[in-house]
């Protein structure tokens, strides 16, 4: 790879237990976060409370099917982000675009097999946080939509790898190169032979 010859590779890597139990520490201040307006806009007698309270068993069945189907296309849907996003920044497009499935976790994944400006990077590891946690759960607090407001708050949260990788970056210089690790959390940061010396001191 001529664009990173003049630079020294680092690995960076977020352990998968904390990963993990991150996702579900930041469910808290997602959900207040995202609740607390819609929370005040919407418990009338016409709102959030006839909604939880006025469901019937069959609309209750419905809606975990809905529900069901709706969290996998959007887990599907987000790695899609990621690959649309990297590949728009990724010098052979697509072909630099891996996706796959880890059957052991049964999670879909998005790689990007060559290396990305930092700030390329960052903007296909947020975006579907965006798209699918920001955007809606907005959307959600706007039109008192309540479905629109948990798919928000999931997505936020299913996100959390990725928040986690963007602050392992997010002080590199938005120059230098980054590359996905293809089989952690985490990736390879270049950093141009002087900025490393730097930040060894």
């Amino acid at each position: 790879m001529k664009d990173i010859e003049n630079f020294k590779k680092e690995k960076l890597t977020v352990n998968l237990v904390w990963a993990n139990v991150f996702g579900f520490l930041i469910l808290v201040p997602i959900s207040v976060v995202y609740i607390t307006p819609y929370y005040f806009l919407w418990n009338d007698d016409s709102g959030l409370a006839s909604k939880l309270t006025g469901m019937k068993a069959q609309e209750v069945a419905f809606g975990g099917i809905y529900v069901l189907v709706a969290l996998v296309l959007g887990i599907i849907i987000h790695e899609l982000i990621h690959g649309i996003t990297w590949a728009r920044f990724a010098k052979n497009g697509f072909k630099s675009i891996k996706f796959g499935i880890l059957w052991k976790m049964l999670t879909p994944y998005c790689h990007c097999m060559e290396p990305l400006k930092v700030k390329d990077y960052i903007k296909g590891a947020i975006m579907p946080a965006i798209v699918l946690g920001f955007v809606p759960a907005v959307l959600a607090i706007v039109t008192g939509h309540l479905g629109l407001l948990a798919f928000g708050i999931f997505f936020t949260m299913a996100a959390s790898g990725d928040f986690l990788i963007i602050n392992l970056i997010r002080k590199e210089n938005m120059e230098d190169m980054v590359q996905d690790h293809p089989s952690e959390v985490g990736c390879y940061i270049y950093r141009r032979e002087e900025r490393s010396a730097e930040v060894g001191k």
